[in-house]
């Protein structure tokens, strides 16, 4: 990758434009690769929903960071707004300039998350609730706290009026981007997990071999 980007880089150097180019560098979401005892990207943890999203070239400043909460969508009208286009009407994605040039620290205070019909967040703050339509689960994490995210508040008495504070959120965002996934099931399914279904699938992989 480093290699590829420096070619990248080498040619605009040759053409005279490196100077006058801004350059992006994101990627596709994390696998959990074993946190929270799972491997791939089927959840709403921030390992596996975080990317690297960087912006380099004129008037960007060096060598700064920020934890500014962001969607990739983003990045069409902060490019428009870098290089003094207009943006169209319309988008979901807002400007991240005002925070890469220093003006703000955000341009948005919630997160919204969503897998399939299976999972739901939403994240302000330090604060992040996850729902599980198909089985009625919730756990709600406070990330200065448990960055981890291993602690589940939800069973906390004293948590109640946030968890009903950032359902509220959740709701409002999923109309927002026009989600119709209900947060809770009239027939849940288990939430169990049954060490069988392990075993029996590793006996099945071991058959095939």
């Amino acid at each position: 990758m480093d290699e590829q980007i420096g070619r990248i880089i080498q040619a605009l150097k040759e053409i005279g434009e490196y100077d006058n180019t801004i350059i992006i560098f994101s990627s596709d979401q994390g696998i959990a690769i074993g946190s929270h005892g799972l491997m791939g990207k089927q959840n709403l943890y921030e390992h596996s929903m975080g990317v690297p999203l960087i912006f380099s070239g004129p008037g960007i400043p060096q060598g700064k960071s920020s934890d500014a909460l962001a969607y990739l969508f983003d990045v069409y009208p902060t490019v428009c707004h870098l290089v003094g286009a207009k943006a169209p009407e319309g988008l979901d994605g807002k400007s991240l300039a005002p925070i890469i040039q220093g003006k703000t620290e955000n341009v948005r205070d919630t997160i919204f998350l969503a897998y399939r019909d299976l999972q739901r967040a939403v994240r302000r703050g330090r604060w992040k609730l996850l729902v599980y339509p198909q089985v009625n689960k919730i756990q709600l994490l406070d990330l200065q706290k448990d960055p981890y995210e291993t602690k589940n508040l939800a069973d906390d008495p004293s948590e109640t009026m946030r968890i009903a504070e950032l359902l509220a959120v959740m709701r409002e965002q999923q109309k927002l981007f026009g989600d119709t996934q209900p947060l809770m099931s009239e027939n849940p399914k288990t939430a169990d997990i049954s060490l069988e279904f392990f075993s029996n699938l590793r006996t099945r992989n071991e058959k095939k071999k």
